[in-house]
C-alpha cells in the first residue's frame, strides 16, 4: 500500500466521507489519480464509493477498525504470517488485524489452509489466487460478520491444527484477554481447545482496556505480536508467565 493510501485511509477514518475532489486537493493530485486509488482501497474491502464521494463501509464494524491504524496492523499482520509456513492449516478468528494476516497468507503462499468463523474474511480474501479457505457454519452475528454458538464449534470439530490467530479488545491480569461479546468468547474459548498454540494480534491500545467477557486466559496464550507501545506492566506480566512477545514499530522506519 503506498502512502497516499495510507493517507486516504487516515482521513476517512477522521471524517468517514469526503469527496474525490476535496482527496484530490490533499493529496496535491489529479481527481483521476485518486479514483484509481479508491477503486485499489474498495477491491479490498477497506472503503466502499459513492457518486463523487469516498466513505467508510458504516456497515461493517470490521472495515472501520481495518482502515483505523491501518499500516501498523499491517505490519503485525506481516509479522505474523511469517510463522505459517507451506502446507498448514491454521484457524483465523475474525479481527481486522486477522483479515490483514489472511490476505498475506493467500497473496504470498501456495499451499495454506484457512479455517475461520468470519464471513468478512472469506469474502475480503475470495479473489486471491493461493490458498483453500473453509468457512465454519453457525449463528450469523451481521454487524462483525462472524459465525459464533455451538453450530460453529460442532463445526471446527474435525480440524486440529497447530495455531490460532486471534484478536481481542482488551487485556486484564486477572484473567488475560477479553472481548466484548460473550457468544464469540465461547466460541473462541471452544475452538481454542483443538489447537496448539494460540496468537494474539492486537494493538497496544487494547491493553488499556478491561474488556467485558473473558476470551482465553494468559496461560493459553504461546505468542502475542503488537507494537511497541504496549504498556511496560503489562509486557513485564505477560513475558512473567512465558508468553512470548512480539513488539512491531509504531512507526515505519
Amino acid at each position: 500500500m503506498t502512502n497516499r493510501h495510507s493517507r486516504i485511509l487516515e482521513a476517512l477514518t477522521r471524517d468517514i466521507k469526503i469527496e474525490v475532489a476535496a482527496l484530490a486537493e490533499m493529496l496535491l493530485v489529479s481527481q483521476v489519480t485518486i479514483r484509481k486509488d479508491l477503486d485499489n482501497l474498495e477491491r479490498r474491502g477497506l472503503i466502499r464509493r459513492e457518486h463523487g464521494y469516498a466513505c467508510i463501509d458504516l456497515y461493517s464494524d470490521v472495515s472501520k477498525c481495518m482502515a483505523y491504524n491501518y499500516d501498523v496492523k499491517k505490519r503485525i499482520a506481516l509479522r505474523a504470517a511469517e510463522t505459517v509456513q507451506e502446507g498448514e492449516t491454521v484457524f483465523i478468528e475474525s479481527d481486522s488485524i486477522c483479515a490483514l494476516l489472511a490476505e498475506e497468507l493467500v497473496n504470498t503462499r501456495k499451499d495454506v489452509t484457512i479455517v475461520t468463523n468470519s464471513v468478512f474474511i472469506t469474502n475480503h480474501i475470495r479473489h486471491a489466487p493461493n490458498g483453500k479457505i473453509i468457512l465454519l457454519g453457525g449463528y450469523f452475528e451481521k454487524d462483525d460478520q462472524v459465525t459464533v454458538g455451538p453450530m460453529t464449534s460442532k463445526c471446527a470439530e474435525v480440524f486440529f491444527c497447530d495455531k490460532f490467530f486471534i484478536g481481542v479488545d482488551g487485556f486484564s491480569e486477572s484473567f488475560g484477554f477479553t472481548g466484548k461479546d460473550h457468544l464469540r468468547a465461547e466460541t473462541i474459548q471452544s475452538l481454542a481447545s483443538q489447537v496448539k498454540d494460540i496468537i494474539v494480534l492486537t494493538e497496544s491500545e487494547t491493553f488499556k482496556k478491561p474488556g467485558v467477557v473473558g476470551l482465553v486466559h494468559t496461560d493459553r496464550v504461546a505468542k502475542v505480536y503488537t507494537d511497541d507501545r504496549i504498556p511496560p506492566s503489562a509486557e513485564e506480566y505477560l513475558q512473567g508467565r512465558d508468553v512470548d512477545i512480539q513488539k512491531i514499530p509504531r512507526n515505519a522506519e
